[in-house]
């Protein structure tokens, strides 16, 4: 069986056998069965919805556990917050983050293979998943849904491979022959990818998600996703459009201090975690008590970014003093395993990003007065006085200002902006020793490109 496994295993993009959950998912936990024999067709696998729902589940799991958006030291929250300007790194332990804090990755780091399997794994899940719902199985309903999640979860994943490697294959099946040879699409062939899942899946949804709480993706999910890719991709009509359809279909909260508790009007997807009384992996990550600090703080640079007054940084960032020195965390998330019980949930997207996107595409479109507007709102909630930047490059850093102090440590949106701006060489450049321009990308992991050579050439510089 191991021999059949491995030879049939698709090889290109290192994806590891789907496993498939066995019992109902309640809020607690499911069980995962042994992995399956790949010789048996999805038809046989997925013939009921418990199933395929359990799977569905086993997805946001691992995107809450082990991939991507975790918010442990392996998530992208705290990777990219080394690798760009959020966090200073302490450990005198070597741990992982510490090439990233000194932009010194490898095409052998064992942590960007881990984004990039995990990530594949997670595409192939979801791949399996479409194929696998079929009538006479499944109602119409139930392909809508399962679809629809599946489409959002490979356009989501695709999203951060291509932001961060560059030209990446975008796999749309499960036949390993094909995925075994895939080649690189180019970067504007992967956010049409995105573009195109993406939109289908708003078209399958449900326009809101049944159990209140935000952890599904539905239509407006769908949307504020896409108002970021149409950012991204430089499309300012329909960036956004995409931003007022959620911003008109999300409520927003008014108290700092509550922005990153679960029942939040302003969240639009959130991860649950793993048990019942639990709360979320970041509030465990990112909160110290002893100083010096263990392995990380958030830089003086971005704790000094914040204006006078702004309740941003009294609510959403922590302090840690020995009497003489003072270091600083994130804070956004405050409530820890055994403090009160499901207070917090991860949270994905939230609505303050949609202002900004609208902000940002309003500049672009010339509707200055509108995009005063969306500025201003997040800032009327930080307590600040509106903005005083008029025209359009100094409404532009304005908004490249209220996107570091509101987004800080969330999934590598700062990065990411230096990075789409063109502004990223000048900033990391100044500050950090290790920055050299091809790190703009990660490098393809070196036993992806000795299995299938179609991934070659390897990103520059490394």
């Amino acid at each position: 069986m191991k021999k059949l496994i491995k030879k049939y295993k698709t090889k290109s993009v290192s994806i590891i056998i789907f496993t498939l959950a066995l019992s109902l998912w309640s809020c607690e936990d499911f069980i995962e069965v042994d992995t399956p024999n790949y010789l048996i067709g999805n038809d046989v696998l997925y013939t009921d919805a418990k199933t395929v729902e359990a799977a569905m589940l086993s997805i946001y799991a691992k995107l809450r556990d082990n991939t991507l958006l975790t918010g442990d030291a392996q998530g992208l929250s705290t990777l990219l917050g080394q690798y760009a300007d959020e966090f200073d790194y302490y450990s005198p332990y070597g741990l992982p983050e510490e090439q990233f804090n000194k932009n010194a990755l490898l095409a052998s780091n064992t942590s960007v293979a881990q984004i990039w399997d995990g990530s594949y794994n997670q595409i192939y899940a979801a791949n399996a998943i479409l194929e696998g719902v079929k009538v006479p199985y499944f109602s119409q309903e139930e392909i809508a849904q399962f679809s629809g999640e599946s489409l959002f979860i490979r356009g989501l994943v695709h999203f951060y491979l291509v932001t961060l490697y560059g030209d990446v294959p975008y796999i749309k099946t499960t036949n390993y022959l094909l995925n075994q040879e895939a080649h690189r699409d180019k970067v504007v062939d992967v956010y049409q990818y995105i573009i195109e899942d993406l939109e289908t899946a708003r078209t399958l949804l449900p326009p809101n998600e049944s159990s209140g709480e935000r952890v599904r993706p539905d239509q407006k999910t769908a949307a504020a996703l896409l108002a970021r890719v149409y950012l991204y991709s430089q499309n300012w009509e329909k960036a956004a459009a995409m931003a007022s359809l959620v911003i008109e279909n999300t409520s927003w909260e008014t108290n700092p201090e509550n922005v990153f508790l679960k029942e939040s009007p302003s969240i639009i997807w959130q991860l649950q975690p793993e048990f019942d009384g639990r709360n979320t992996l970041e509030a465990g990550n990112f909160i110290f008590e002893t100083a010096p600090p263990p392995t990380r703080a958030l830089t003086p640079s971005l704790v000094n970014a914040f204006e006078q007054g702004d309740l941003r940084k009294e609510h959403w960032i922590g302090t840690v003093t020995d009497g003489t020195q003072s270091w600083y965390y994130p804070f956004k998330y405050k409530h820890q395993a055994g403090e009160p019980t499901n207070a917090e949930y991860s949270i994905i997207l939230r609505l303050a990003e949609q202002y900004l996107i609208r902000a940002e595409a309003r500049v672009h479109m010339g509707d200055l007065s509108a995009a005063q507007s969306d500025i201003n709102l997040i800032r009327t909630r930080a307590g600040l006085a509106p903005t005083n930047a008029n025209g359009n490059e100094e409404l532009q850093n304005a908004i490249m200002q209220e996107r570091r102090v509101e987004l800080f440590s969330e999934h590598g949106h700062r990065f990411f902006d230096l990075k789409r701006t063109g502004s990223i060489d000048n900033v990391l450049g100044n500050i950090k020793p290790g920055w050299n321009g091809d790190d703009i990308l990660f490098p393809i992991p070196q036993k992806d490109l000795l299995l299938n050579p179609n991934l070659q050439p390897q990103n520059p510089g490394y």
